[in-house]
């Protein structure tokens, strides 16, 4: 496995498999991996050539200077899962590396056609264009056969998927096919996140009310309405000592806009544990 730091190594290396005629797996990351992560990379082995994997904790998507401080980082431990995994290439740049001061300095746009303008959009402004600012660089410098995304992160998903599909003439992205892979929860049923570190034992307990209550929604859902369930999920997660719900919204699951429909719905919710947002999904 080699680390690359530079954007040229890494245009160099990525063009020399192409030209060999090699399949690319790709997996963006902000590193401080888990086993969800490592569900992403086993298949972006077993399904490609050649993987290559970044590791980067992309500045431009914090909308909080705290949580961009916070944000756990452990390349050195993270290097060696990866290693582990089958992994050919890592990609760990500097923000330097990454981003002119002009760029740092200004920011990016993308017109989303209203898919970031709820949830966690409407929360974090600004955050999907820095999303999208660093994984169309990363596509550009990669030029992936298939490129794999947690569900966990469900908008997330739906605003590259989109991305791609507009940006695909201007950056040559229409070859690029994106891949969703379902959520992976720890035996408790809690998501996987690199966040999860910052939880202490009590409050990861504690978050596991999280999923519990998404699965119970299912259940609730074969006889309440879509606006009596988002409700009630609400108020089950506030109840329990030590979670607030920033929101949970059920929406349809290709336009991101609230529905009245059980078809297509998908639940989307953000809570916070103690100072740790989390966040979490299901599919109804």
């Amino acid at each position: 496995m080699q680390i690359i730091t530079t954007k040229s190594e890494l245009t160099r290396q990525a063009s020399a498999c192409i030209r060999q005629g090699k399949t690319i797996g790709f997996v963006p990351t902000m590193g401080a991996l888990h086993e969800g992560h490592a569900s992403l990379i086993r298949r972006a082995c077993s399904e490609n050539e050649v993987c290559f994997v970044s590791v980067f904790v992309n500045p431009t998507q914090f909308n909080n200077a705290e949580d961009l401080q916070k944000y756990p980082r452990t390349l050195e431990k993270d290097a060696e899962l990866l290693e582990s995994l089958g992994v050919h290439f890592v990609f760990a740049p500097t923000s330097n590396e990454m981003y002119s001061a002009e760029e740092m300095a200004e920011s990016f746009e993308f017109d989303f056609d209203g898919l970031d303008k709820v949830m966690e959009g409407k929360m974090r402004p600004g955050h999907f264009n820095g999303v999208v600012q660093v994984v169309s660089r990363l596509f550009e410098l990669v030029c992936p056969t298939r490129a794999y995304f947690g569900e966990k992160d469900f908008q997330q998903l739906a605003i590259i998927r989109y991305m791609v599909e507009r940006s695909a003439l201007a950056h040559n992205f229409k070859n690029i096919q994106i891949i969703g892979c379902p959520i992976v929860r720890e035996k408790s049923g809690l998501a996987m996140s690199s966040r999860n570190e910052r939880l202490s034992n009590e409050e990861r307990q504690t978050a596991v009310a999280i999923s519990k209550t998404l699965i119970a929604s299912m259940e609730w859902a074969k006889t309440d309405t879509v606006a009596a369930v988002q409700q009630r999920v609400i108020d089950t997660i506030n109840a329990v000592d030590g979670l607030d719900v920033e929101y949970y919204a059920i929406v349809d699951k290709s336009t991101l806009q609230p529905t009245n429909s059980w078809k297509n719905a998908v639940g989307c919710v953000t809570v916070f544990c103690g100072p740790v947002r989390l966040i979490d999904n299901i599919l109804y």
